[in-house]
């Protein structure tokens, strides 16, 4: 046996034990409880939601949010727009989703109300003038549909943002129809907890405390003769750690706020002075100035923390505080971790209402797992029985090569960390083909060549040699339809392209290298080189 030869079965003995123990061994480690190291099968090939079970949800993106939120801001905005200029008016009403109202506007500042308008209004509202000076503001109809299919979208990428911090494999993600959306998510056990961290709408802000806190709203508002001016709000929240009063109580803030979630660079869970879970976070530069400013105009005030329009804690300004903070209110470790996941990803433009939730049970992941096994073993039966009866001993040769094939896909998508679906499976099926369809090309080659006269080394080497430019472009075809799969398709359509084009490399090596190298160690075992084929 010469050199060459030997380098070329020991890579390929090398190959095949590497991606053997990569790929097949754990899956029968855990079909029959064979030992095997936990690091090996932490990293073993992943069943999809098809296979393995999990969660199906359609959630409903409730647009008319986005709407409100955009026409609260702008009348806030407005509200303090007409106080700086000293510009009197009797209410500022918010007529969700669309509409708010001006009213009490005096004739002789009518002027300056209007260019406050324009300069915050303008672009999203039309102006309908009313009497005894007031307003009607009313959201474009361009401008609303623009708002409903961006916080589809929004939601969309925030949703995909989440899912992938939870570390699902291969989720399945997708706009269904015009408000709603199809999540995936393959073996999921604690159900609540991925429901919670996909829906919760993780608006963060930062608002300064103008009264409270009190256990009593009533308390508040004597305070303020019994009524709120229009730019505050009453907000309920948890009362501070070692504190004595109720469970809940609640704070008189401002309705905008100068720093929000927008403005956060990073968050993670951490702990507090006193040792306890917190969440702790990072500002963008310009969210670090307003908020330094913010800070350093009211030391010795206190900060309320908002979180889904609940104050989380509200900490006292000691001091200036610019690009780094800390959100602290009882949580535990597993909470905080959510907290920050949910602040990472960014807060959901509207809120979220399931439609439809199922779960996938293992049973049904169980018979199709057996199914589709009893199909590939009977498809693969059929395809050696045929290369058997047609080619003869050489059929071997490409039942070998697939057998490599396979056994290699297994393991480089175990590796890759792919997940293993239904129409992955379907892959592996049109693996084969693809696997065969290459050795017939190269067999019919050789089959030429030896009926051209020529001796059967040379044969074989001419087959290998002209038939790779032909394999070549069929297979970069094929893979250019299995690229725009993946990036076109969903969960399912992704694991059929997955599967489909790591088979496509891997059938180049082993129709190629390994089947040619099984042909030179048969012809170097005899002295008469022969050929059944």
């Amino acid at each position: 046996m010469n050199k060459n030869l030997r380098w070329k079965i020991v890579t390929i003995l090398l190959v095949f034990v590497v991606f053997f123990g990569i790929g097949a061994y754990p899956l029968m480690a855990t079909r029959y409880h064979l030992p095997a190291p936990g690091w090996l099968m932490q990293h073993q090939l992943k069943l999809g939601l098809d296979l393995k079970g999990g969660v199906h949800l359609v959630l409903r993106v409730n647009t008319d949010d986005a709407l409100k939120l955009t026409t609260t801001t702008t009348s806030e905005q407005l509200r303090e727009s007409l106080r700086t200029a000293n510009v009197p008016s009797t209410s500022i009403t918010v007529e969700p989703p669309i509409k708010f109202r001006v009213e009490g506007v005096p004739p002789d500042r009518d002027a300056e109300f209007r260019r406050a308008a324009d300069e915050l209004a303008a672009t999203n509202f039309d102006r309908n003038p009313g009497p005894n000076g007031s307003y009607e503001f009313t959201m474009k109809p361009t401008v609303a549909r623009n708002l409903r299919e961006q916080a589809v979208e929004q939601a969309l990428q925030t949703i995909d943002r989440r899912v992938n911090e939870l570390g699902v494999s291969e989720p399945s993600i997708a706009r269904q129809q015009d408000d709603q959306i199809l999540v995936q998510l393959p073996g999921v056990t604690d159900v609540a907890r991925a429901k919670e961290i996909i829906r919760s709408t993780a608006i963060l802000e930062f608002k300064l405390v103008e009264a409270g806190p009190n256990s009593s709203k009533d308390d508040l508002l004597k305070q303020y003769n019994g009524k709120l001016p229009g730019e505050m709000e009453i907000l309920s929240g948890a009362a501070e750690r070692g504190s004595t009063d109720s469970s809940t109580v609640y704070y008189v803030v401002r309705k905008i706020a100068p720093v929000t979630g927008q403005d956060l660079r990073s968050a993670r869970q951490g702990l507090d002075e006193n040792n306890q879970p917190a969440v702790l976070f990072e500002l963008k530069p310009d969210g670090g100035r307003r908020f330094g400013k913010l800070s350093g105009e009211n030391i010795g005030r206190y900060l309320a923390i908002v979180l889904d329009n609940r104050v989380i804690s509200a900490p006292r300004l000691d001091g200036r505080i610019t690009d780094n903070g800390r959100i602290s209110g009882g949580f535990t470790t597993e909470s905080a971790n959510d907290l920050a996941l949910t602040l990472r990803s960014g807060a959901l433009p509207a809120g979220l209402s399931y439609l439809e939730e199922r779960v996938v049970g293992p049973s049904l992941g169980a018979d199709s797992i057996r199914a589709g096994v009893i199909s590939s073993i009977v498809g693969l039966i059929l395809i050696m029985l045929f290369m058997l009866f047609y080619y003869k001993l050489s059929g071997l040769n490409a039942i070998v090569a697939l057998l490599f094939n396979l056994i290699i896909l297994l393991g480089l998508m175990a590796y890759l960390g792919a997940t293993m679906t239904l129409p992955g499976i379907a892959g592996f099926v049109l693996t084969m083909g693809v696997g065969v369809d290459s050795n017939v090309l190269i067999f019919e080659r050789i089959k030429e060549e030896l009926a051209a006269g020529r001796g059967v080394r040379a044969s074989i080497n001419a087959g290998f040699s002209r038939v790779f430019l032909t394999l070549l472009d069929t297979h970069v075809a094929s893979l250019i339809s299995a690229m725009f799969l993946f990036q076109f398709g969903t969960g399912p359509i992704r694991g059929f392209a997955t599967t489909l084009s790591i088979g496509l490399f891997v059938n180049l090596f082993t129709s190629i290298f390994v089947s040619k190298t099984i042909y030179e160690i048969e012809l170097s075992a005899r002295q008469t080189p022969a050929l059944s084929i």
